[in-house]
């Protein structure tokens, strides 16, 4: 059994050392012959076309050897099947791809094999294509063994009849496939597809029909939030890395940061480890030949002045940044304080055991909307407010809203997210969780806006809670003060959160608009994308704002200047 596990990766990263783990090849010769073709091979769009031998460092001729070398020659089975490599951009992905794949035709034992380069755009599957048709057009021997079709993106090498093809990532051009090897190029694009899980599933049940089938994931960390496959692909292979997974035939090789180089700044004015250019050579291995951190020193000065935005965006791509938030210029300024408050200790039994007194907001409930319930308690010795929150969504909305749905899917894992069939149940899981805190008597208030929830309003005084404890919060402008109170809170660490995905995701979805004196988030302004869960946390904010007592029993006249009592 094969151990693929890599324990001191950052030391490795931080000696520039490579990422190839320490095991027994079953089959050197053969990753001999690989190496030997895949040196030979010439860089088409490059000035004087250097061989691969010089142009491309030797971590990538070593997962050239443990892909070759793990095929064992007398049960014909490949032991490493699946290869995920994570290296930011420049560093001759697409290329070193291309050339890979070709080698794999070239030692290819099995006629009429078929290997894909699949691409999540056309451009980049042209690039791709483009790429491995110049290895071939630059070898004169190379030309005497392929037929080249451009028109469809197929080389075939005449000798065994095995073809290399570059198709689109579609479920119309991969339904049915039956390769021996798939590259499959920039994962954290494809995995914005809605169907991007069914189309990978169909892709990896396609290779268990032929033992030394392979699939390789090569891509740049993503420009938003890791979400759908891959994150999953992502984690997956952080696990087999650190030896919490063993025994399987997942190959990871990822150049990232520490994660004490890799976390954002916290404070106003000062940077984040990952911007002293010092540390780059750790996630560039191809440093030297395709790109110098001189000129990526130029890049990076350009996209900072630029603002924050732009800047998260680049280190995303050419430093492989991993990025907890969305960022936008109009983006609400609590946004660039959010990771930095998070507790992830903090579970609603936690809050109760540590509160003094309990306040909850709930926001949404439409067809098309989250239903969100956001959960803020005073600690007794601190005074910190402490918040967690959970939601709930028809599943009608996945199918709705495709774009989003393998981000809802995600928070669904979580745990934060209840995808519900029945209408009905969502509000009845919700109001049984309020009456859970009632019964505490801790809870204080519960602040909804006052549009639309009078079938939560009827439910709650029936499972006992006094009408009284039930407010209105107006939206809109009204909601400025809490607005900054939580932005104040978090830069000063007096709110802190459970880090849950879903509400950091709300967080950075939530577009402000100035409105007069005042600033506004709405549901409008952030279209399509969903804030449920943080108009709820404002809601909270709001009603712990007037510093409640416990079980508050007495008239809310007065009690919120901007609310409504609901009737």
């Amino acid at each position: 059994m094969l151990d693929f596990s890599c324990h001191d990766w950052a030391d490795r990263l931080k000696n520039g050392l490579t990422l190839m783990p320490d095991f027994k090849q079953v089959n050197p010769s053969l990753a001999s012959d690989a190496i030997e073709f895949f040196n030979g091979l010439k860089i088409p769009d490059i000035p004087g076309q250097p061989l691969c031998r010089d142009a491309v460092g030797p971590w990538f001729r070593e997962i050239v050897g443990a892909l070759h070398g793990s095929l064992d020659p007398v049960t014909g089975e490949r032991l490493i099947r699946e290869i995920f490599l994570l290296v930011p951009k420049k560093n001759s992905k697409t290329t070193n791809g291309a050339a890979l794949m070709l080698t794999s035709v070239l030692v290819n034992k099995r006629p009429n094999a078929e290997f894909l380069i699949v691409a999540p755009t056309k451009d980049i599957a042209d690039l791709a294509f483009k790429q491995a048709m110049g290895m071939v057009t630059t070898s004169p021997s190379l030309m005497k063994c392929f037929k080249i079709q451009q028109h469809i993106k197929c080389l075939t090498f005449k000798p065994t009849g095995a073809t290399l093809k570059v198709k689109s990532f579609a479920a119309d051009v991969l339904t049915g496939v039956r390769p021996s090897g798939v590259l499959l190029d920039e994962e954290h694009i494809i995995s914005l597809k809605a169907d991007a899980q069914s189309i990978l599933g169909q892709i990896r049940g396609g290779l268990i029909s032929q033992p030394e089938a392979f699939l390789i994931i090569i891509t740049t960390q993503s420009d938003r939030p890791p979400r759908g496959v891959f994150k999953d692909d992502l984690a997956t292979a952080r696990a087999v890395r650190d030896g919490k997974i063993t025994g399987g035939s997942l190959l990871p090789i990822l150049y990232e940061f520490p994660e004490e180089i890799q976390k954002p700044a916290t404070l106003l004015g000062e940077s984040a480890p990952w911007e002293d250019s010092k540390y780059w050579h750790m996630v560039l291995p191809n440093a030297g030949r395709s790109l110098t951190i001189k000129r990526l020193e130029e890049d990076f000065h350009s996209a900072k002045e630029k603002g924050a935005v732009e800047l998260a965006r680049w280190a995303s791509q050419h430093l492989n940044v991993e990025i907890g938030l969305a960022l936008r210029s109009d983006k609400w300024a609590g946004v660039d304080y959010w990771q930095a408050q998070t507790d992830p200790t903090l579970t609603l039994d936690e809050i109760i055991k540590r509160s003094e007194v309990i306040v909850a907001g709930v926001d949404g409930g439409g067809l098309d909307d989250l239903l969100s319930l956001a959960v803020i308690g005073r600690d007794k010795d601190s005074k910190k407010w402490l918040a967690w929150c959970k939601n709930w969504v028809f599943s009608g909305v996945l199918e709705l809203r495709k774009q989003e749905a393998s981000q809802l899917q995600d928070f669904q894992k979580d745990g934060d997210l209840v995808i519900i069939e029945e209408p009905g149940n969502d509000i009845e899981n919700l109001t049984d969780i309020l009456a859970d805190l009632h019964k505490t008597g801790l809870l204080s208030l519960i602040g909804f806006d006052p549009m639309g929830v009078g079938a939560i309003v009827d439910l709650l005084i029936s499972k006992g809670i006094p009408q009284s404890a039930i407010v209105g919060v107006s939206q809109g402008w009204q909601l400025s003060g809490a607005i900054k109170t939580t932005e104040r809170k978090l830069v000063d660490g007096s709110l802190k959160h459970a880090g849950q995905p879903i509400l950091g995701w709300a967080a950075s979805n939530a577009k402000v608009e100035p409105r007069g004196n005042a600033i506004i988030i709405t549901k409008q302004a952030a279209g399509y994308l969903k804030i449920d869960p943080l108009m709820a946390l404002f809601d909270a904010v709001t009603l712990m704002s007037k510093n409640p007592n416990p079980s508050y029993q007495g008239s809310v006249d007065g009690f919120l200047q901007t609310g409504l009592m609901l009737a």
